[in-house]
């Protein structure tokens, strides 16, 4: 990942480091506190980089490991289906975090969370709400209701039940989720003009941020 920010926040939430760099030329007070730094010689940081224009820092962290029973007890979830854009994806995880969602869920098929965009477009917050993998189909028993988002049918998101353990399955930027997707429910985002939905992460955003009012206020 490259970026004196992301590089703290990973250290903030406890991620390891296992190696941490300067380019040539970049100030040391950029450097984490904590963190042994290796200075790159000049030209190097423009070929490892996944920017055409880098950050003077960059640092391998070690990918942690989540699974559906670390995350058992989060009673708000995001589920992404086959999410493909790592912006959107990233713009979730980050909306997720804000909202106060206890974790997200990704399936076979959405873009890698930790491809190096959708780590940038988190803005860190893939550091601070577990993400964890599996296939939609074996969620169903999960012990939570399924609530899948959808542009045409399904019960207004300002009406529906959001009490209890629940998860937010939003699905494909292209396709949405399946018309038979194992959902228990559908919710929909009323809205007008011309715009047949919305975007994926914007109705991730909107939706994360009703369940967590609504949950608030009827506690």
């Amino acid at each position: 990942m490259e970026g004196p920010a992301l590089i703290a926040e990973a250290v903030a939430a406890g991620w390891e480091l296992e190696a941490a760099y300067l380019g040539d030329g970049a100030p040391l007070d950029l450097a984490v506190a904590g963190v042994e730094w290796h200075r790159l010689a000049p030209g190097v940081l423009e070929r490892v980089a996944s920017t055409e224009t880098p950050r003077p820092v960059l640092a391998a962290v070690r990918i942690r490991t989540v699974t559906l029973e670390d995350i058992d007890k989060a009673a708000l979830v995001v589920i992404a289906d086959r999410v493909a854009d790592p912006g959107n994806l990233g713009t979730v995880l980050r909306s997720a975090e804000a909202a106060g969602a206890g974790a997200v869920v990704t399936t076979p098929g959405s873009v890698d969370v930790f491809n190096p965009k959708v780590v940038r477009a988190s803005a860190g917050a893939l550091f601070h709400v577990p993400v964890a993998s599996a296939a939609l189909d074996q969620l169903g028993t999960w012990g939570r209701r399924l609530l899948g988002a959808s542009s045409h049918r399904g019960t207004p998101h300002t009406e529906i039940d959001w009490s209890g353990p629940v998860a937010i399955v939003i699905g494909n930027e292209t396709h949405g989720l399946d018309d038979d997707a194992p959902v228990t429910e559908w919710v929909r985002i009323e809205h007008h003009g011309r715009s047949e939905s919305l975007n994926v992460a914007m109705a991730a955003t909107l939706l994360c941020f009703e369940a967590t009012r609504t949950r608030s206020s009827t506690r």
